[in-house]
């Protein structure tokens, strides 16, 4: 019985690496769909000083977050920019506490004013406390918000509906191309 496990196990395992997509190397789909995301929020005008004046951001088209009762989170990749070259991939994580009760996408975009900024993200040492603020881009808007120690952030809601009064926080990761 115990041989039989092992064969199965061992079966599951090559058939996993057989179907599973490779991850290694640069794909034209994600610069495509990196450029898609960052058009979403370039067609916002109070935010092209950000896109003219900031060393680099990470853009989020689509981070997915829901809650219940008293715990919540959210999930969702993104595109990373230096210099206005897609340099590699992030992922944001999410953890909320407190009373919620709902679900939502939005996309996010955060600004980093300079180098130091940018290579904090990169190094894993960035995260978003409860206490960071988020713009919400609207239609039209004139914003007079600047970069808060050294970054600007930036989000659209795009569905959904969450009533949440919560305490929380995002990670971050990267990888390089």
């Amino acid at each position: 019985m115990m041989k039989m496990m092992r064969i199965v196990m061992l079966g599951f395992m090559l058939a996993g690496l057989v179907v599973s997509k490779a991850q290694a190397g640069w794909d034209p789909a994600d610069h495509r769909k990196a450029e898609n995301a960052v058009a979403f929020f370039k067609q916002y005008k109070s935010l092209d000083r950000f896109f003219e004046n900031a060393y680099g951001y990470v853009v989020f088209p689509s981070v997915y977050k829901g809650g219940i009762i008293l715990l919540g989170g959210g999930h969702g990749k993104g595109y990373v920019y230096e210099q206005g070259a897609l340099i590699g991939h992030s992922k944001i994580t999410q953890l909320n506490v407190g009373p919620q009760l709902g679900g939502q996408s939005f996309a996010e975009i955060i600004f980093f004013k300079d180098k130091r900024e940018l290579d904090n993200f990169k190094h894993g040492n960035f995260e978003l406390s409860a206490q960071a603020t988020a713009v919400v881009v609207k239609s039209g808007m004139a914003t007079n918000t600047d970069y808060s120690n050294g970054v600007a952030v930036f989000v659209k809601p795009k569905s959904g509906l969450m009533a949440e009064l919560t305490l929380g926080g995002q990670k971050f990761s990267y990888r390089a191309y």
